[in-house]
């Protein structure tokens, strides 16, 4: 007999009806909704392969919006923790998701990590995971790689799901590079990464630059050649870093208009 799923337990209050809550509001909603899936996994409530409640139902339980909740989705989507299916629902990932404990965020907050480190780290890996790629990709692997570009095209004037598809390459060039511990590296990063990523690329207006820059990635290791791989990937991450460099002033322009000053040195 399977349990009936409980309504998540919330410390303070959170508004149901946040729909018009800004984007950092609206991310700590969505991180109810991560916490209440990732129970329900955890707590064998739901297992691999098993459709998650509708939205509607999601929203009631956790006690947040439905914009609310496809943010949570989209974050649980990003590291491979569930996929969403047209027509039918999002599901549980049948695949390897990220749910184990990351100690990455924790040690960035303890350390005062910031965006630079992380794409300092991303270039040191995956630069030679493009390389590899190139070298090993198997011909479904290299389709795979290409779908993800033809999702994040469709995704263009969404920011949001925009990320989840630019992440969603990024592993698939990372899979196709067939190294397992490189790509269970990445996949730690890439959490930390969209962690960091999603606060503020709601502001972001880059989509047909970075679906170009993909696309040459993907030229590169369809055309099995690893050295162009790894030019191209290089060249995308720093122009990326530039891009959340730029976007994390005008988060802190908008913070400074929009929130009183508490006092103190700033």
């Amino acid at each position: 007999m399977v349990r009936p799923i409980e309504p998540l337990k919330q410390q303070g209050s959170h508004d149901p009806n946040d729909a018009d809550a800004g984007p950092p509001e609206r991310a700590v909603a969505a991180d109810l909704v991560v916490h209440f899936v990732r129970g329900l996994i955890e707590s064998g409530q739901i297992s691999a392969g098993d459709k998650l409640p509708p939205e509607r139902e999601l929203a009631t339980l956790v006690g947040v919006s439905r914009p609310s909740v496809r943010a949570g989705l989209q974050s649980l989507a990003a590291v491979g923790a569930v996929e969403a299916r047209r027509g039918a629902g999002t599901f549980v990932s049948s695949g390897p998701p990220l749910l184990e404990s990351n100690p990455l965020p924790l040690f960035a907050a303890l350390h005062g990590i910031g965006d630079s480190a992380v794409y300092e780290t991303r270039r040191v890996i995956e630069i030679d995971l493009a390389g590899l790629a190139a070298e090993r990709a198997t011909d479904e692997q290299v389709i795979k790689i290409s779908d993800e570009i033809m999702e994040m095209l469709a995704a263009r004037d969404d920011p949001q799901r925009f990320l989840v598809f630019d992440i969603r390459f990024h592993r698939a060039v990372a899979l196709a590079a067939g190294n397992p511990l490189l790509f269970a590296l990445l996949e730690m990063v890439a959490e930390l990464f969209y962690d960091l990523r999603r606060k503020t690329v709601y502001r972001w207006r880059g989509a047909d630059e970075a679906s170009e820059q993909h696309r040459r990635i993907y030229r590169a290791i369809r055309d099995r050649d690893p050295e162009r791989a790894r030019t191209e990937m290089d060249a995308h991450l720093r122009w990326a870093e530039l891009i959340q460099q730029r976007e994390g002033v005008q988060e802190a322009i908008r913070r400074s208009v929009n929130e009183p000053e508490q006092g103190g040195v700033g």
